[in-house]
């Protein structure tokens, strides 16, 4: 796992729409994961508001996606899930196939997905991913969304 853990991005000055889709499937992770993530968002975003929409498991992660970009024009939406990497190739046919959908949202909708939807192989990297403050790939993927809203911003306005 790295270490090497983005730094706090500027502040998000403006109003923002985050969506969060995450899986009730290994859901104590899962929730550390939203946690962390709208904890982050609420520093870094303080007009934000961020909407929680949940799924059975990772592979329905994105047809809701796709409807939450869709019906609810988010600016940004983050995708959690937690993946146990077992003996047969279930799981990474699952996380292939949501990594592959996940890409393909987001360039058709042009709106940032981020993708945490996290192929583990057994407790201690849940642990370490989804439970623990120094380095949650929750905050992780707050920070990654701020950043870039602020990078499509200024494309978007010709800077």
């Amino acid at each position: 796992m790295s270490t090497n853990f983005p730094t706090r991005p500027e502040k998000l000055i403006e109003p923002t729409r985050f969506a969060i889709v995450a899986s009730e499937y290994n859901r104590d992770y899962v929730d550390g994961l939203v946690s962390h993530a709208i904890g982050e968002l609420k520093v870094i975003a303080p007009q934000a508001d961020a909407s929680v929409v949940r799924v059975p498991g990772s592979f329905e992660i994105p047809i809701a996606v796709q409807s939450v970009a869709k019906y609810q024009n988010p600016d940004a939406i983050l995708a959690f899930g937690v993946i146990f990497d077992g003996e047969t190739l279930h799981a990474s046919l699952i996380a292939t196939a949501v990594t592959e959908a996940l890409l393909d949202i987001s360039l058709t909708h042009e709106i940032p997905i981020l993708h945490e939807v996290l192929v583990v192989k057994n407790d201690e990297q849940a642990k370490a991913r989804c439970l623990s403050p120094e380095i949650n790939r929750g905050t992780e993927a707050a920070r990654a969304a701020a950043r870039i809203l602020q990078t499509l911003r200024k494309i978007r306005k010709g800077a």
